[in-house]
C-alpha cells in the first residue's frame, strides 16, 4: 500500500484523543489515525459493522452480536452461499445484521478472504503442535 502525507486540520480535543489510543496500542499517532480513519471509512460504507478487539488483533464484527464477519462469511460459503440457509444457520440474527456481514464481504472481499484462509490453516494437527497446552493429556484427579 503506498502512502502519502497530507496536511490535516483537527480539533486538539480529537488529537489528544488520537494520541490516546495510539499510546493503548503501543502506534505512533501517524498509525493511529490512519487505523481510526480507515475503520470510520468502513463503517460508514457498511453500516451494521464495527470493529473490535480480540486475540487476532482488530477485526469487523455484526453490531451487537460479538460474531466477526468472516464467521457470517464461513457460513454462507459453507451453505452454498444461500441466503435462507444463512437465516437459519444464524437465526438470532435479524436481517439487518446478516446484510450487514454479506455487505461488508462485499465491499472487502480482500480482507474477509485473507482472515478465512488463516482460520483454514488451523488444522487439528497445528493446534497440537503450536498449542500443546489446549489438547487433553488425561483424567485430572
Amino acid at each position: 500500500m503506498s502512502t502519502r502525507s497530507r496536511g490535516l486540520r483537527i480539533p486538539e480535543d480529537l488529537e489528544r484523543e488520537i494520541e490516546r489510543v495510539g499510546e493503548e496500542r503501543g502506534q505512533s499517532w501517524s498509525s493511529a489515525a490512519v487505523e481510526l480513519l480507515s475503520e470510520a471509512v468502513r463503517m460508514r460504507r457498511a453500516p451494521g459493522v464495527v470493529f473490535a478487539d480480540g486475540p487476532a488483533g482488530r477485526r469487523a464484527v455484526v453490531v451487537g452480536t460479538g460474531i466477526d464477519v468472516w464467521e457470517v462469511i464461513a457460513a454462507w460459503r459453507q451453505g452454498g452461499e444461500d441466503y435462507e440457509e444463512l437465516g437459519r444457520n444464524f437465526s438470532w440474527l435479524s436481517d439487518a445484521q446478516l446484510r450487514a456481514a454479506l455487505g461488508y464481504y462485499a465491499l472487502y472481499p480482500e480482507e474477509v478472504d485473507a482472515r478465512l484462509e488463516r482460520e483454514r490453516r488451523w488444522t487439528a494437527e497445528r493446534v497440537r503442535r503450536e498449542l500443546p497446552f489446549a489438547a487433553p493429556h488425561g483424567k485430572r484427579t
